[in-house]
């Protein structure tokens, strides 16, 4: 009992005060922090570990902030052919190329895709050389893009003009006349153009 309120006393002092034990009339041992005339004697005390208290419900730590997700780029897209506000000249078929170049060269999983006026002229293709053909008469606005897989626009160049000129269907009758078979077959020879059958008139053998 004598040693659990020596316990108790030491956790109750201060961390740097004096322990003195002596021993009383009826020769019980006591323990006090102040001296007693006599027979006191004082204790040599080692200070005692301490360990901080945990914090209860202590939060998690926060988790590490992703790194971010870096999109290819390109530093250059731009159309070869033709050149802006060209004007192109093919006779009848309405004919086009189109070239483009990236800088650098196309990713995998990516490709190019030609827009004509706004509309896609093509399907995409890894190639950077399109065939367009029957483009109609007058200015169009060309334009290409790169897309990822997911269809996704990576980069565009801006529009730029391009003139087609073709011959109209009075020129193409002129160049090449409709002849009886080609009404209804050619788009310059319409079948309401085309003149009545002169009816065959039987010969009347001579009496």
């Amino acid at each position: 009992m004598r040693l659990t309120l020596f316990c108790l006393l030491l956790l109750g002092l201060p961390a740097m005060a004096e322990v003195y034990t002596y021993l009383d009339a009826e020769g019980n041992r006591v323990f006090t922090d102040r001296p007693h005339p006599g027979n006191a004697q004082r204790l040599q005390l080692t200070p005692a570990n301490s360990m901080g208290g945990q914090r209860p419900n202590a939060a998690p730590p926060a988790p590490a902030p992703a790194a971010p997700v870096t999109v290819p780029s390109y530093q250059l897209l731009r159309i070869l052919v033709p050149e802006p506000d060209a004007t192109i000249q093919n006779g009848t078929s309405g004919d086009l190329i189109v070239t483009a170049t990236s800088e650098p060269g196309l990713l995998p999983g990516h490709n190019y895709q030609v827009l004509l006026d706004g509309r896609p002229a093509s399907e995409p293709s890894r190639s950077p050389v399109f065939p367009l053909s029957n483009l109609e008469r007058g200015s169009h606005q060309l334009a290409v893009e790169i897309r990822d897989a997911e269809g996704r626009t990576l980069e565009r160049t801006p529009n730029q003009p391009v003139h087609i000129l073709r011959a109209s269907l009075a020129q193409k009758r002129r160049i090449k006349p409709c002849k009886h078979e080609d009404y209804g077959a050619r788009p310059e020879c319409r079948l309401q153009d085309k003149p009545a059958e002169e009816p065959d008139i039987p010969l009347v053998p001579f009496m």
